[in-house]
């Protein structure tokens, strides 16, 4: 497995990386003004993202008249993979260069996307372009997350990473609905995709000249922290945090975040499932809504209020998790996404519809912070980065896992059996979660 050297037996690791925190402190309130940038940031980088949830499927069937939904739906599959594996490895790398080399990079990888969108004559274009929008999302908003987590320390991840998913749902729910207004005005291309070339060059310009680097708040955090963690073998230990459990592989952490630790491969298969049934919503909605007579404007709504929803959540879902704990939270949310999914495919009119999207956001925003920071939990602050790229490597492979089952299910079947089948995958994802993860070690620290 690549990255099977542990990041400290670099050599160059010490050098970028002295002892020491350079004056770091952790914090909420004491990091506000770099954590409140971070948030600006990733908003961008779910806007980039949002530029596609309303108009690209129908510019599958409209402008490259595709008719089988596997075939429309290979945007989101390339999207998926590229997306999964470098969630994985913006982790490791993060680890071994620094977060905002990182950060930086996956803006540069982003320039082409707008431009390929808008020119590319053939449905491999838009494919290429998914796979160079999948490599950039997976560096920026993973590496987005980490930081944060660097910043805040272990009392407040929830309301973090509410925050930071917050930030970048709206974004997304705010530029679907944009680009549902701009194409039903000016066409499906050139003008929605403008707006997300504009969101590139704001984020490319503010992470390289305001973000600061953020490994040596992970580094205080790992010399002072006493609290539990996991060792290589899933056995759970305490101790400070430069104790010999630290010291993991790469390997070793994949291993823990995907099969041996039950906290933590209850919470991959969990992210896995959510990102399986937004791949299904993502394909398939804008279709059947289209399909039965909806106009542009009416599918931009609809495509809009789910992420909104979603976002918006998660400022309250977050801090509950912090107070209330992680696991009966993300239990609840994956059995109402089951609900929700289950009213798109019973209804056949704008309302109903508009109530099930509000259903699978709320559910979605009491999952999404509450997975990252069972993650944050339960992993040492010094292979914590990797372990989290390890989640969402899982997690975002379930956009490609969705996108490809929904379009089987929806050719032989028609769209409404496979939007069930997903329903019914999403209810018994919960119940693992319920049955596997451990209780909420958080609370007593």
């Amino acid at each position: 497995m690549p990255g099977n050297t542990h990041p400290r037996h670099d050599p160059g690791y010490h050098a970028r990386y002295p002892s020491g925190s350079r004056g770091a402190v952790l914090g909420l309130r004491q990091n506000l003004a770099q954590f409140m940038l971070l948030v600006a940031v990733n908003a961008l980088v779910g806007g980039t993202l949002g530029q596609e949830r309303t108009v690209l499927p129908l510019l599958a069937s409209r402008t490259f008249h595709l008719d089988q939904y596997t075939s429309a739906l290979t945007y989101i599959i390339a999207f998926g993979l590229s997306k999964a594996a470098m969630n994985y490895f913006a982790g490791t790398l993060s680890d071994r260069y620094g977060r905002k080399p990182v950060l930086v990079a996956g803006w540069l990888v982003a320039i082409p996307v707008p431009l390929m969108l808008i020119f590319g004559p053939s449905w491999a274009w838009i494919v290429a372009a998914n796979v160079f929008l999948g490599v950039s999302q997976g560096l920026t908003w993973s590496t987005a997350v980490i930081m944060k987590m660097d910043l805040v320390g272990p009392k407040q991840r929830g309301l973090a990473m509410g925050l930071n998913e917050a930030a970048g749902y709206l974004g997304v729910s705010i530029t679907a609905l944009a680009t549902g207004y701009i194409a039903a005005e000016h066409g499906l291309r050139p003008g929605p995709f403008l707006l997300g070339a504009a969101y590139i060059a704001l984020g490319l310009g503010l992470s390289v000249l305001f973000v600061r680097e953020t490994h040596h708040h992970a580094k205080l955090e790992a010399s002072q922290h006493g609290a539990t963690y996991i060792d290589a073998r899933g056995n759970t230990r305490g101790g400070v945090g430069g104790s010999a459990h630290a010291d993991l592989t790469t390997r070793q952490v994949f291993a823990l975040t995907s099969f041996k630790d039950r906290s933590l491969s209850a919470a991959s298969q969990a992210g896995l499932v959510n990102n399986l049934n937004d791949g299904l919503a993502w394909g398939l909605f804008p279709v059947l809504f289209i399909g039965s007579g909806l106009s542009l404007n009416q599918v931009g709504i609809l495509a809009a209020v789910y992420p909104a929803v979603w976002g918006a959540g998660q400022l309250i879902t977050g801090a509950a998790s912090d107070k209330w704990g992680r696991k009966w939270l993300i239990v609840a949310g994956m059995l109402v996404q089951a609900a929700g999914l289950a009213t798109v495919a019973a209804a056949h009119t704008f309302g109903p519809w508009l109530f099930a999207a509000i259903l699978l956001g709320l559910g979605t925003a009491m999952v999404y912070p509450a997975l990252l920071a069972a993650i944050g939990d339960v992993a040492h602050p010094l292979w914590r980065a990797r372990s989290v790229g390890i989640y969402r490597l899982w997690r975002d492979g379930g956009f490609a896992i969705g996108a490809l089952l929904a379009g089987l299910l929806a050719d032989r079947y028609g769209i409404p059996a496979a939007i069930t089948t997903v329903a019914v995958l999403t209810a018994a994802s919960g119940i693992i979660v319920a049955v596997r993860m451990r209780g909420d070690d958080h609370l007593s620290r």
